[in-house]
């Protein structure tokens, strides 16, 4: 592994955590603040961070300026990430459905959690398909391999 791989990784999971803690908040603000269903604060709070997401990775973590490529970047960004949203809102849903009676302290720790969990055991998988896909460097020139003698 490169450095400037080990580099984008970095800053890849620093746009994540952010995301991820601007998701929470949502969640918790929409499921025990004003009551919202789990599921559906989940759903919210996913597609408020999608945005935020493409851009600091996009810009930041992959260091791409300009417009970005509708069909090799952006629709299959909010693919990725609508599957994310769909695991991610099952474990929400479930969460919330197994902690409805709980106190709001213990809801507003579970349901992030959940949240979390689900995203964190799917990062491996977006940084691949980010790094190898969606950002690929499609202008970086192929490697040479050894002749054989």
């Amino acid at each position: 592994m490169t450095t400037a791989t080990i580099g984008r990784m970095a800053r890849c999971l620093t746009v994540s955590v952010g995301t991820t803690i601007l998701s929470a908040v949502i969640l918790v603000i929409l499921a025990v603040g004003l009551g919202v269903p789990a599921g559906t604060a989940n759903v919210i709070a996913v597609v408020c961070g999608i945005g935020p997401s493409y851009l600091g990775n996009r810009r930041w973590a992959w260091r791409r300026d300009g417009r970005g490529d509708v069909a090799r970047e952006i629709i299959p960004f909010w693919v990725l990430s609508i599957a994310g949203l769909i695991i991610s809102t099952l474990a929400v849903a479930r969460v919330g459905a197994l902690s409805h009676a709980w106190p709001a302290t213990a809801r507003a720790i579970a349901l992030p959690l959940a949240n979390a969990a689900a995203f964190g055991a799917l990062w491996c998988v977006q940084f691949v398909v980010l790094d190898r896909v969606i950002f690929h460097d499609r202008r970086a020139r192929p490697r040479v391999q050894a002749r054989e003698v």
